[in-house]
């Protein structure tokens, strides 16, 4: 797997039911490395920290592969990398094999794979239809957050390559499933309730369906 971009933001604002939204979801490809912080991405905006940044969402991976079809789904759009809001566009990356807990290097990095994202109505502006947020929940491949536990410079032409695999986990695309299925399976809730790449508040949305 390889970084093909690289993307940061600047601060956008738009009106949402009357308000005034700040938003980072408009990253654009940057020609320079980025720094994969603890908390962030170097350099690139943070609008809600409830919802974005932190320890288990301070980097969002984004697979190349998937372009494709939203452009066919989208073809009006103007199309660059960071159109997700990711801050690495990764050729080859596949959640059906992310396991969560599994470690990374990346760049100058180290990083584990926490979370899948969950698509919110900032997406849906984005695109100028918010049909796009069942569309992405129902297509299955949500990209990935990190924890990053070495701090590290990535740029275009690295390597996402594993160091240490998780045992007994489920895949970044299983969770996804998980979090909207109506019938939960409650052995993959199991299997990851312990797992330290993992929230604790979203561990605790889980837990309630296998009580």
């Amino acid at each position: 797997m390889k970084i093909i971009a690289t993307n940061i933001a600047q601060p956008t604002t738009f009106i949402w039911k009357d308000k005034e939204v700040s938003t980072g979801i408009n990253k654009k490809p940057t020609d320079v490395p980025i720094y994969l912080g603890k908390q962030d991405v170097r350099g690139d905006l943070v609008s809600d920290r409830r919802v974005h940044g932190g320890e288990f969402k301070a980097c969002y991976l984004f697979s190349a592969n998937q372009y494709p079809y939203w452009q066919n789904l989208y073809p009006e759009l103007e199309w660059n990398y960071g159109m997700f809001g990711e801050n690495l566009t990764i050729e080859g990356l596949d959640e059906k094999t992310l396991i969560i807990g599994d470690i990374y290097k990346l760049g100058n990095a180290l990083v584990q794979i926490s979370q899948p994202r969950e698509p919110c109505f900032k997406l849906g502006h984005k695109f100028a239809n918010h049909n796009v947020l069942q569309q992405f929940i129902e297509h299955g491949f949500s990209g990935t957050y990190v924890k990053v536990l070495n701090e590290g410079e990535v740029k275009t032409s690295d390597v996402f390559t594993l160091k240490t695999a998780q045992k007994d986990s489920i895949s970044i695309f299983q969770l996804f499933k998980l979090l909207y299925a109506e019938n939960k399976n409650k052995k993959h809730i199991s299997l990851i309730l312990n797992n330290d790449a993992l929230p604790e508040g979203l561990k605790k949305r889980l837990k309630q369906f296998i009580r």
